[in-house]
């Protein structure tokens, strides 16, 4: 028996006709939905969603509970990639352990609740800040993502909102919001947004004090709209909703000129001479900026134009070495990822053993000294180096050329790379098995004997 078809005054799917609902909406021909089906699919739909998120959440935390490094495996793991800074990875250590153990529920029992430690970095550029975060993240196996704050202005002007920075990590999470909500946001030049002073202005300072409070809450914990194409929110765009209350942000800055700062709260009574014209070790180190960066407290952050708000949500607060020579050196051979390492594996790929010596590796970190810029300095002068040499790489490697060492004068400029092929190599071994030879028989002699 052939079904009959709803009549157009009938709710396809409650049978109520027009008379008995508000409205009824058309769809397919002879298809009718009223308002009251319409509101129960869509507190079902949002229902669903609701419990796949908690559901989703409450499966991820244990995941990484379970396999939550300790503090000193943390410090391991960063002394693999990062060179020195000893206090700084254990203050650091320290700080991610809690903020990750305080998701666990084995603590909300007891009625107390823990509140997020954000951390924030001081330390000059090049001396491993990022690096720090970006290792972190790798440990965890947690959503990474990097945001700079000198792009942020504050609402209604032109620039990028606040929530861009969560929209990238998101983006990282590859949408998965459950999986960002449990991320790390690094928040790099944050000194560039301390409001302008007790000045005057005609113009609002809209990059600086008004980004700091539109920071305060996203950093403390709220859910956040954020628009998934980014640019600026408008009333018609869809947002995705995100809690930041366990995001782990990490901020650092160079903070130029905040020595000078520390050193006017330290004083000037114990800067000086003594009488035989020799300097005293406390001006030794009121003139190291290192060590007046680590004397840093929260008044000093204030007073370089930081809001009181925007200092007391970032508790963690360590501070950076200026990295010397001899950890420039280091970080050139040490890392997992050295930069030697990786010029290594370049050369390797067309079957060529690349080799510097210690003089060069020295001459490069005095070439990084003379720029001011840290390790960042370091891939630089490499590329230098070695442009010419990766140029005529192919070539050397079909010439029979199986190894390449780096000398000080190839980093000078005043030398070529010392090249050797399999000719060379087969007479060194087979002359080295030669000088072998006679210890050999003295001792097969002492033997028969």
């Amino acid at each position: 028996m052939a079904k009959k078809k709803n009549s157009p005054d009938e709710c396809s799917f409650c049978g109520r006709d027009n008379d008995q609902v508000e409205r009824l909406i058309s769809g397919p021909p002879g298809t009718y939905i009223c308002n009251e089906c319409v509101d129960v699919c869509s507190s079902l739909l949002h229902s669903n969603d609701r419990d796949g998120a908690d559901e989703e959440t409450q499966g991820a935390v244990p995941d990484l509970l379970k396999d939550l490094p300790s503090p000193s495996q943390i410090k391991a793991h960063l002394d693999e990639y990062i060179i020195g800074q000893e206090r700084t990875k254990r203050i650091i250590s320290v700080a991610v352990y809690n903020h990750y153990k305080r998701l666990s529920n084995n603590y909300k029992n007891s009625g107390i609740e823990l509140e997020k430690s954000n951390i924030l970095l001081l330390g000059p550029t090049g001396c491993g800040k990022t690096a720090i975060a970006r290792c972190l993240a790798k440990l965890l196996n947690v959503p990474f993502a990097i945001g700079d704050a000198t792009t942020i202005t504050e609402a209604g002007y032109v620039g990028e909102d606040v929530e861009n920075l969560l929209l990238r990590l998101i983006q990282s999470a590859d949408f998965e919001i459950a999986q960002a909500e449990m991320g790390i946001l690094y928040i790099d030049e944050i000194d560039k947004i301390g409001r302008s002073g007790g000045n005057v202005s005609i113009t609002r300072d809209v990059s600086g004090e008004g980004v700091q409070q539109s920071l305060l809450k996203l950093i403390e914990g709220t859910v956040s709209n954020v628009p998934p194409a980014g640019g600026r929110k408008h009333p018609e765009q869809k947002y995705l909703q995100i809690n930041t209350q366990n995001i782990l942000f990490i901020c650092g800055g160079a903070f130029s000129g905040m020595g000078e700062i520390v050193r006017r709260r330290l004083g000037d009574g114990v800067v000086g001479f003594t009488l035989d014209g020799e300097e005293t070790e406390a001006s030794l180190n009121e003139n190291d900026e290192s060590w007046l960066l680590a004397q840093v407290r929260p008044e000093d952050l204030i007073e370089f134009g930081l809001i009181p708000e925007f200092v007391g949500r970032l508790p963690v607060v360590t501070t950076l070495d200026e990295l010397n020579e001899d950890a420039l050196i280091n970080i050139l051979t040490q890392p997992a990822n050295a930069l030697v390492k990786q010029y290594q594996v370049l050369f390797d790929m067309d079957g060529i053993q690349l080799d510097f010596t210690q003089d060069a590796l020295i001459a490069i970190a005095a070439r990084a000294m003379e720029r001011k810029t840290g390790a960042r300095a370091l891939r630089s002068i490499m590329e230098e180096v070695m442009l010419d040499i990766m140029f005529d790489l192919p070539d050397h490697s079909n010439k029979g050329i199986v190894s390449c060492t780096i000398t000080e004068d190839v980093v000078l400029g005043t030398g070529k790379p010392v090249l050797s092929n399999k000719e060379l190599s087969s007479k060194a071994t087979s002359s080295a098995k030669t000088k072998k030879t006679p210890p050999r028989k003295s001792a097969t002699k002492s033997k028969r004997a």
